[in-house]
């Protein structure tokens, strides 16, 4: 019999989502209402809708649908099944150490804070969830269980330990992916007695499935020359209506296991060494996945292959600089630029001449930017990702 796909729209964050989301969420899990939670704005809601084509039967298995968060389009309905969503929340309990309760800090429109619910699901709590304005000590204090967890995106994880440094070391883990996140935030945090648990992984693998560079039990990863590639029980059914894009990055090996090709570059990290190809078994025990960026994100500049979130990372690390996001742009000369757009720091004025010499002197002068823009704020997706094509018209006055 064919199932129709229900379009919840996504609260505000706040207690709506208890009423509103939770016990859809729940409903999903157990294979009872398939649905898709989406953004409750109408621009966003009519996109998704459009994507998704509710009216359209449901394909056979899929128990949930996550938008992706279109940062090179309108996004993808990814398909994932009630056991997918168990196999990857039952993996991030056991790394972690078990149940808890967790507070929610993230759109229950994107993957990571969906799964912040199914967790809680499978804790048999209800997360504690944060809502504008809130405090995360008060999150805190009203998070059920013995153990306590949190996930945010790097951008919250730097307003937070500037904030409330001492609500963050209250949880026995603070997750922290959607975004590449700066080495200088981590030993930042880790310093300050944070537990932060660096996340990869994205709606086509049920959330996160590689923690802090190790993938999660059950978890296959392999680096070849067409990026980073996972398999596991965690792995969604492909995507809604679209069996050509299915077909493209859901492949099945000679040995009969299935991989998602995920189109970012990455690397093995053993000691100093990295290591783009197949490990020696003798080493991969002492191995960590490096992700270096999105291979359609490289900049090519004089023949110079620049990955805008190292750029992105040593501009943050200017005092004058409090979030950026590096793009390429078209150039007679060197084929491509590097363009930063930034935040300043309160009362800065950022100077592309001293911003690159800080970047040369970090990355080599192929990394540093040739043109500066200045931002009130980075624009971000529903994901909480930024929304690049948005800093683009900003850039070009579009």
């Amino acid at each position: 019999m064919a199932r129709q796909l229900s379009l919840v729209p996504a609260p505000p964050p706040g207690p709506a989502v208890l009423t509103d989301v939770w016990p859809h969420v729940r409903a999903a899990l157990d294979g009872d209402a398939p649905l898709a939670v989406v953004p409750a704005d109408p621009g966003p809601a009519a996109r998704a809708a459009a994507v998704l084509r509710p009216e359209v039967p449901l394909e056979d298995g899929a128990d949930l649908v996550v938008l992706t968060s279109g940062s090179t389009g309108d996004g993808r309905g990814v398909l994932l099944t009630a056991a997918a969503l168990r196999a990857s929340a039952t993996a991030t309990l056991a790394r972690l150490g078990g149940p808890g309760g967790w507070v929610l800090a993230l759109p229950v429109s994107a993957i990571a804070g969906l799964q912040v619910l199914v967790r809680s699901a499978l804790a048999g709590r209800p997360p504690a969830v944060l809502g504008p304005g809130d405090r995360l000590a008060d999150a805190l204090v009203r998070t059920p269980g013995e153990r306590r967890y949190t996930a945010l995106v790097p951008t919250q994880l730097r307003r937070f330990l500037a904030a409330e440094p001492e609500a963050l070391r209250g949880f026995d883990a603070v997750l922290v992916g959607g975004a590449a996140t700066d080495p200088a935030l981590l030993a930042q945090a880790r310093d300050a007695g944070v537990a932060v648990v660096t996340t990869y992984g994205m709606s086509e693998t049920s959330g996160g499935c590689v923690y802090d560079g190790a993938p999660l039990d059950g978890v296959g990863v392999r680096v070849t020359a067409q990026g980073i590639e996972l398999s596991g029980a965690q792995l969604a059914q492909g995507y809604r209506l679209d069996p050509a894009a299915t077909a493209e990055a859901f492949v099945v090996d000679g040995a009969g296991t299935r991989w998602f090709r995920t189109r970012d570059a990455g690397a093995w990290q053993i000691g100093t060494r990295r290591a783009y190809s197949p490990l020696d078994p003798a080493v991969a025990e002492q191995a960590r996945l490096v992700v270096e960026g999105r291979l359609d994100d490289v900049v090519v500049t004089g023949g110079v292959n620049v990955a805008p979130p190292a750029v992105e990372a040593a501009l943050r690390e200017h005092p004058d600089v409090a979030d950026a996001v590096v793009l390429g742009r078209p150039d007679a000369e060197w084929g491509a630029r590097v363009v930063a757009a930034v935040v300043p720091s309160p009362g800065a004025v950022p100077d592309l001449a001293v911003l690159r010499a800080w970047v040369s002197e970090r990355l080599g002068p192929p990394a540093a930017p040739k043109e500066l823009h200045v931002l009130d704020a980075v624009p971000v997706l529903h994901t909480g990702k930024p929304d690049r094509r948005a800093v683009t018209r900003l850039i070009e006055g579009t």
